[in-house]
């Protein structure tokens, strides 16, 4: 049976897209159409107010892509140094909470630390998040 696959096609370390491989196994013909583009919009404005933690309360992070737009502000702002000596901690003094596991994983590679990464959801993060204050 044919199926449409809607997303950009992946290589894995087979060099076949994951999704393709996987459901040729079960007999399905998948088709890849890309169906969406990206674009990170605002990363001025961001990039302005990561360097003035004294001015927020905290950080939410509620996504990958979320993270990937802080990595972009350091590395494009040749901020990474003073984001090391001084800008990470001030913002870990703060409450830094994150939508899911795997957000949370990328935050604390740009060194940290997480709250709410079990929520799952935006919801149930914001729920955790009133209830803790």
């Amino acid at each position: 049976m044919k199926v449409l696959l809607l997303k950009d096609a992946k290589e894995d370390d087979c060099g076949q897209d994951p999704y393709i491989r996987e459901l040729g196994l079960y007999g399905l013909e998948a088709t890849l159409i890309p169906v969406l583009s990206f674009e990170f919009l605002s990363l001025p404005s961001f990039s302005e107010k990561l360097s003035h933690p004294e001015d927020y309360g905290g950080l939410i992070f509620t996504s990958p892509r979320a993270v990937e737009a802080a990595e972009l502000c350091l590395e494009q702002n040749n901020k990474t140094e003073v984001w090391e000596r001084s800008l990470k901690e001030k913002w870990n003094a703060k409450s830094v909470y994150v939508v899911g596991n795997a957000t949370a994983s990328l935050v604390s590679k740009i060194g940290l630390d997480t709250e709410g990464e079990t929520c799952g959801n935006a919801e149930k993060l914001a729920e955790y998040i009133c209830s803790s204050k």
